[in-house]
């Protein structure tokens, strides 16, 4: 088959599709013939080799994927070869096909054409552990998301609005923060321009955010602190503002509050196959009738990853950028 390959570390000029060896299913595994994957940010640090992935993992791009079952390996029995999928991958998805557990196969919502479906499994399972399982979103509470034009933004309003939350986003640009709105959010925070803190404290009588979902890490974490409301949540899913920062943990027990990271990607396989459950049985319902809808900015052929791979680092998007096979 053929993949995305990196050659080394790099820029986006690295990538290339490349003729490698087709995988085969493991016992408890199914062999997925791609229709598309998406580029996640994770991809960008991976081929820059700032993010190795997990041992036993491919080490070809691609964090997830749509397509079709090509193959079952010993043990499957709820999947038959021929079934729509899709999947959330430690690896592989940048390629023709890929093996991944069953756990982490999931159905294509109704309603959801194949190559659009690639857009969902990432940051459906990524919003819905954080943001409900972990963070326990629910009705009425304030929800502020960061980056709210990118893939995992867009996807987490949606789910906070149709869980009956208030959402507040910071974005960088004045259309990125329309899409914004349209999707339903209400506290629109241009971060160019304006403080989040005074923003969604003065839009909530000074009570603050009740979840945070933040992918900024240390530059962030001392004001999403502030932005907390009593008892608030801050759930810290990436660190594209660095690793290290000082934590006022006086502040942070005077609001009775709590501050999370997490990472997907490397957690055992079993915990994986629980989160994929839940969004199969919680999540896709929504999907199915149009309460959340997959936001694509465009969709590239495969072997067009470096210019896909340009189009994410220059934060121009809004949503997804997929990669059809």
């Amino acid at each position: 088959m053929h993949a995305i390959v990196a050659r080394e570390p790099g820029g986006p000029e690295v990538l290339g599709w490349t003729e490698v060896a087709t995988p085969s299913p493991a016992a408890g595994e199914v062999l997925v013939r791609v229709a598309a994957s998406a580029v996640n940010r994770a991809d960008l640090l991976q081929r820059q080799g700032f993010y190795p992935p997990p041992t036993g993992a491919s080490d070809i791009l691609g964090l997830e994927c749509s397509g079709t079952v090509a193959a079952l390996g010993e043990g499957v029995e709820d999947w038959a070869v021929g079934d729509p999928c899709v999947a959330l991958l430690a690896g592989g998805g940048y390629a023709e096909q890929v093996a991944v557990p069953a756990g982490q196969l999931m159905p294509v919502p109704r309603g959801v054409d194949l190559v659009t479906a690639a857009a969902l499994p990432e940051v459906a399972c990524t919003v819905w552990s954080n943001v409900v399982m972990l963070a326990g979103l629910r009705a009425g509470d304030t929800f502020l998301v960061h980056g709210g034009g990118g893939g995992i933004g867009t996807f987490a309003i949606q789910t906070a609005v149709a869980l009956g939350a208030r959402v507040a986003v910071t974005a960088g640009s004045a259309a990125k923060l329309a899409r914004c709105a349209e999707l339903g959010a209400e506290i629109l925070v241009d971060y160019t321009t304006s403080d989040f803190v005074e923003q969604v404290k003065a839009a909530t009588d000074g009570r603050g955010a009740d979840v945070v979902l933040d992918n900024m890490g240390a530059r962030y974490l001392a004001r999403n602190v502030d932005v907390l409301a009593s008892g608030g949540r801050l759930v810290v899913i990436g660190l594209q503002g660095g690793a290290k920062a000082e934590l006022d943990l006086g502040r942070l027990m005077a609001k009775r509050a709590s501050v999370a990271g997490t990472t997907l990607r490397a957690r055992p396989v079993a915990e994986k196959a629980a989160i994929c459950a839940e969004v199969s049985a919680l999540v896709w319902p929504l999907v199915e009738s149009g309460a959340i809808v997959p936001v694509v900015d465009r969709v590239l052929p495969m072997r067009d990853a470096a210019k896909a791979h340009r189009l994410v680092e220059a934060s121009d998007h809004v949503g997804k950028v997929l990669l059809a096979t």
